[in-house]
């Protein structure tokens, strides 16, 4: 693996511990697809740094089981601005 993926990796997985980020911010973030940040996180993560791909894993999960509530609050939100 190439030195610039190895580090991107890391700052990827340092930034979704700290901010509790999702995926999607940390693409947006880093400038990449989500895609790649998934396999960064998924695949590659747990190669370079077992301990923060754990960490990071935690967090992932999280936003995963939250995310029809954050749909559903979206959705809410943009039918009240439409109606207003």
């Amino acid at each position: 693996m190439k030195d610039y993926i190895e580090e991107r990796v890391l700052e990827v997985a340092n930034y979704i511990i700290d901010s509790k980020s999702t995926i999607r911010k940390a693409a947006k973030m880093f400038g990449v697809s989500k895609s790649t940040i998934h396999k960064d996180i998924t695949e590659r993560l747990p190669k370079i740094n077992p301990q923060i791909a754990k960490e990071a894993k935690k967090i992932l999960d999280i936003n995963k089981a939250e995310r029809h509530l954050r749909g559903g609050r979206a959705t809410k939100m943009k039918y009240k601005s439409a109606n207003a």
